[in-house]
């Protein structure tokens, strides 16, 4: 049995606070899905800007490299399930009044940028919080397959369910599907709240200690492995590149390809079916590869993929490429998050988490700007094409670490050198 298998071997309990954390990570998916699609569909109605266009996605990324780091310290001190229930709680508020805003007619681009800067300045809380959280509800040998099961039902509900619902919601109103999203965050909230589980345990902080230096642990752990620092800078590459895919998507389905809503809703439904057969190819590809080596796989099919979708006018070729590209997506997110859980020193999970996204995240929103300059300039074709060169440079920052496997850092080793130097 290799060590992948044996990671895997366990599969979390449903029952308890593992369920209720898929079950609200679920919702709030669905939501995001309504939000991330309604987005901009509402965007180009009230621009034909591509750089405003994109400005709206870069923005939604931005919060991460201003606020990640604190956010992952800060999970690392409170209460967890009190910090996901209230973050929800507040950013099922916020939807709502821009759902309010929008019925109302007082829509524009400023409105958009501003929501999705703050709504993600709170996800670097929440997501950090439930990085750290999920190894005191799971035990370790589960942990591939919880994040999985998770990154799964997220796609399901995400992509499968949300985007195509889009459509149909839009029909009844273009504040609707802004409202479905507050509601899902509300009901997140509700079952986050009721999870009883505790925190992970916390070696008492040094006298004195403060969140920059906490901040400099986590940074400081992340620097010193070798393979988080690759898989890391290796991140921030595609982020770069799907910044830019993501920010103009809809420009080159809605352009060159002359599709429509139901044309953007397929493509981003063929990305989440493709992430559903990437988590059920994930588990034996990583026993037979080794996590680094999948994760090498997927960037390198990843980049033909793009070129496809740059280079081909066809919509049906785009569909089929976004397909493929959730497939290896899936792959990546998943080996990635795991090491990242495995190799980290416990009660500093939030702290590593966070230096990792955002590091990793700070390419997004540079992207997003650079696709959305580069359809200005070329064409809405660029983008696709612009995203593969990020994966190249992504693909040989891998080469490195590219062992089958590599051996987990013991936890006291870990922790006895996060410390800083007296």
């Amino acid at each position: 049995m290799t060590a992948v298998e044996a990671a895997d071997g366990h599969a979390p309990a449903w029952r308890g606070g593992f369920g209720r954390l898929w079950s609200a990570a679920v919702l709030s998916s669905f939501g995001d899905a309504l939000r991330g699609a309604a987005l901009p569909l509402l965007a180009v109605s009230l621009t034909d800007r591509p750089l405003l266009i994109a400005a709206v996605t870069a923005c939604g990324y931005l919060p991460w490299i201003v606020f990640g780091l604190l956010g992952g310290a800060v999970a690392d001190r409170v209460d967890q399930r009190r910090a996901m229930w209230t973050v929800d709680a507040v950013r099922a508020l916020l939807v709502a009044a821009f759902a309010a805003a929008v019925a109302l007619g007082h829509a524009s681009i400023t409105l958009l940028v501003l929501l999705a800067f703050t709504l993600t300045a709170l996800e670097t809380l929440f997501d950090n919080a439930a990085t750290a959280l999920l190894p005191a509800l799971v035990g370790p040998g589960a942990l591939g397959s919880a994040n999985a099961r998770l990154m799964t039902g997220q796609r399901v509900a995400g992509g499968l369910l949300g985007a195509p619902v889009v459509p149909l919601l839009l029909a009844a109103g273009t504040a609707a599907p802004f409202a479905a999203d507050a509601a899902t965050f509300l009901l997140a909230s509700a079952l986050v709240a009721s999870l009883r589980a505790g925190a992970p345990e916390r070696e008492p902080r040094p006298a004195g200690s403060t969140l920059r230096r906490e901040i400099a642990d986590g940074l400081r752990t992340l620097w010193r492995d070798g393979a988080l620092r690759g898989l890391c800078a290796a991140t921030a590459l595609c982020n770069t590149g799907v910044g830019a895919l993501v920010a103009t998507l809809v420009v080159l389905i809605t352009g060159p390809l002359h599709g429509d809503t139901a044309g953007y809703a397929a493509a981003t439904t063929a990305y989440a079916l493709g992430s559903l057969a990437g988590a059920a190819v994930n588990r034996r590809l990583a026993a037979r590869l080794g996590r680094m080596r999948a994760v090498l796989l997927a960037g390198t099919v990843q980049i033909g993929a793009l070129v496809v979708m740059g280079t081909v006018r066809s919509l049906v070729a785009l569909v089929a490429a976004m397909a493929v590209f959730g497939v290896m997506g899936m792959v990546w997110n998943v080996n990635t998050t795991t090491l990242m859980q495995q190799r980290t020193p416990a009660g500093m999970v939030g702290r590593v988490a966070a230096a990792f996204r955002t590091l990793a995240v700070a390419g997004a929103p540079v992207g997003a700007l650079l696709g959305g300059a580069a359809a200005t300039a070329w064409g809405a074709g660029s983008p696709p094409l612009l995203a593969a060169v990020f994966f190249v440079l992504s693909v040989t920052a891998l080469i490195p670490v590219r062992r089958p496997d590599v051996p987990v850092v013991a936890r006291e080793d870990s922790a006895s050198t996060a410390r800083p130097a007296c």
